[in-house]
């Protein structure tokens, strides 16, 4: 086997690419940023041609830098974001932009879907909550709000689905990211036919559908050349971010969970079926036939943090300049002078709307219990906790529809910088939290199905070599009883507050359409 694979990760707000030996050892990053082309609130866009770009000049960038022959290199596998799309016409240009999964034009739309036309059906039989973030929702925005550019469309893809076609000449689409687009029976492993006819658009018009471990051949002779590769290049279909992140950090065992948080969070556990929550509070989306990966991405992580850190906390900011400390481990080390549960403080962190568990673009955060004897000290505790809280009511709901109780949590993501953080995920989820070395789980995700893929290895294993951890937390009994009161008293205030959340949201539309 050849000493070398790469694997592309194609973000919201950058594209990476890893050059790994295939031992599983970093050789070697290249990442490209870009903007979100975000003109107003609700808007949230990419421009496919600059994606592509990146994704080409990432892979020029690590060979070139790597000094390495193409020859070296055993296949090209990739990874992206969920729930983006992008119209096609007949002469397979794009008519739009590529929307994010935090594009929110398409609010209206999840609602009309999920109260005339059995959403909840919908998602049982697709996987995906009815909501702005999934294609299905914002086609069918398209439909009725935009149906002149709608009709003109030959094709609706994903951006990865557009940048193979641009390598490959294929509109492909893999099971994994296909079932994140609320147009994918679970079951049947196809395309809904009823959602289809909802939509009125037919199969051809939707990339074919292949399997996680599809190989492709490179059509492009321009790119071959300009990046050096051999025409033979194995192009691994790959999945969705989110199912290879949970395989890079080696969490796809029963009873693992893997969380994430960086600017947003996710909270994620493997099972060997499509599983269903019939309150509608989970996904489910496909890793590989035998691998279906279940679980919620919240939209309010790090971003809870840093607002505050903007807002409110200007004289520490300047301290943290002149001491030459990372802001946030002064707000870290700030936090810690007060105990858990913050004197009674709740945050409910939902500054922008929020996904799971809510699945409620109108949400809006608060922080309930305020006292005159609570000071800013409590205040950033509160909202280090009210992230895990809500992180936490995830858990339960996939607790409840798992055979195994979770024992470990496997955390990545910018927050486990922070030990106070990684010791109150312990104490809130009454779980031993590991932080894994982190390896860029979604690429090294993503060359470990290529390894599959050209049955270098029988099954996934071989990730257990690789992994190791940097810190592990216990809970502490004490901090779990407290938190279990206060946890409840989250979640029902957040639903006593559903109306609440409705209204402010129209007067702040309101406001925002004068």
């Amino acid at each position: 086997m050849k000493d070398f694979m790469i694997g592309i990760d194609i973000g919201t707000t950058s594209t990476k690419a890893v050059l790994y030996r295939t031992n599983g050892h970093i050789q070697l990053k290249k990442q490209i940023e870009y903007p979100l082309l975000t003109p107003e609130v609700d808007i949230s866009e990419q421009d496919p041609e600059v994606i592509f770009k990146a994704v080409i000049e990432t892979i020029q960038s690590v060979l070139i830098e790597s000094e390495i022959s193409s020859e070296d290199v055993a296949f090209i596998s990739f990874s992206a974001q969920m729930h983006s799309l992008l119209l096609i016409d007949e002469n397979n240009q794009p008519l739009t932009n590529s929307m994010t999964w935090a594009d929110n034009r398409a609010r209206f739309a999840a609602e009309d879907l999920r109260k005339h036309y059995e959403g909840n059906e919908i998602y049982k039989r697709t996987g995906t909550p009815l909501h702005a973030m999934s294609p299905l929702s914002k086609l069918w925005w398209l439909k009725n709000e935009s149906p002149d550019l709608f009709n003109r469309a030959r094709f609706f893809v994903d951006i990865k689905s557009y940048v193979l076609f641009r390598l490959t000449g294929e509109w492909v689409m893999d099971e994994s990211v296909a079932s994140a687009t609320g147009l994918y029976h679970l079951k049947n492993r196809d395309w809904d036919a009823s959602v289809l006819d909802l939509l009125n658009i037919s199969f051809s018009q939707l990339p074919r559908l292949v399997e996680t471990t599809k190989v492709l051949a490179i059509e492009n002779n321009f790119t071959v050349q300009r990046l050096g590769l051999s025409i033979q290049m194995p192009i691994v279909v790959g999945a969705s971010d989110g199912v290879l992140s949970n395989l890079g950090v080696n969490s796809i065992e029963k009873g693992e969970v893997a969380i994430t948080i960086g600017t947003s969070g996710a909270i994620r556990t493997v099972v060997d079926r499509p599983v269903i929550d019939e309150k509608g509070r989970i996904f489910c989306y496909v890793l590989d036939e035998h691998h279906y990966v279940i679980g919620g991405p919240v939209n309010n992580g790090g971003v809870v943090l840093k607002w505050l850190r903007d807002e409110l906390l200007a004289s520490e900011i300047e301290t943290a300049k002149r001491l030459g400390i990372d802001t946030y481990d002064v707000m870290s080390r700030i936090a810690q002078t007060v105990p858990p549960g913050s004197n009674g403080l709740l945050f409910h962190p939902y500054l922008t709307g929020e996904r799971a568990p809510l699945w409620d673009s109108n949400a809006r955060g608060s922080f309930i219990g305020l006292t005159l004897s609570h000071k800013k000290e409590h205040m950033i505790r509160a909202v280090m906790e009210g992230v895990l809280f809500n992180l936490y009511t995830v858990f339960l709901a996939l607790v409840e529809v798992m055979e195994d109780v979770p024992q470990k949590i496997k955390a990545t993501g910018g927050f486990s910088k922070s030990h106070l953080w990684r010791q109150m995920m312990a104490d809130i989820f009454d779980c031993t939290v590991e932080i894994p070395k982190s390896y860029e789980s979604s690429c090294l995700g993503a060359c470990v199905l290529g390894l599959k893929a050209l049955n270098h290895i029988e099954d996934y294993t071989i990730v257990e070599t690789w992994m190791g951890s940097t810190h592990q937390h216990v809970p502490h009994d004490k901090n779990v009883n407290l938190y279990q009161e206060l946890a409840s008293a989250f979640i029902q205030i957040s639903r006593d507050l559903n109306y609440a959340y409705q209204t402010l949201s129209q007067f702040q539309n309101q406001l925002k359409d004068k």
